[in-house]
């Protein structure tokens, strides 16, 4: 890519206008017309891209949040039986999703996050997933 933005070529068209004249021995007819006409124009240079891409390094998480549905015993279990957590580790992100509201429950890729959304899902527990920064 050179440093220098290349011209952009655009067509600029004009306006047709047909009359006609009328003399005492005929009538003339005139047709006024301009094609489109090329026209190049500088492009605006612009240091921001035209769109933003998250970053493919930053990891996105599940997070799990607290209901009024759900028994703690029964998040603690699907926290267990999904992730493979300890009861100790299960039994600690339940405590966080019933008295902080909500808790990180898994980190990774885009894909791998809404898998776990869904598994979240199908359990019955309400869930989302979000970009970590």
């Amino acid at each position: 890519m050179s440093a220098h933005p290349s011209p952009m070529i655009i067509l600029r068209p004009h306006r047709c206008t047909l009359g006609v004249r009328a003399s005492a021995a005929d009538a003339v007819r005139t047709a006024r017309c301009a094609l489109s006409v090329p026209v190049e124009i500088e492009r605006p240079q612009s240091s921001e891209a035209p769109f933003a891409v998250p970053a493919p390094d930053v990891p996105w998480v599940t997070i799990v949040h607290n209901d009024p549905v759900n028994l703690m015993s029964y998040v603690s279990y699907v926290f267990q039986s999904y992730f493979g957590y300890s009861k100790d580790k299960a039994h600690q992100l339940m405590l966080d999703v019933h008295h902080k509201g909500r808790a990180v429950v898994s980190s990774g890729s885009r894909e791998e996050m809404e898998r776990d959304v869904q598994a979240m899902h199908g359990y019955g527990l309400w869930a989302t997933l979000q970009q970590d920064r």
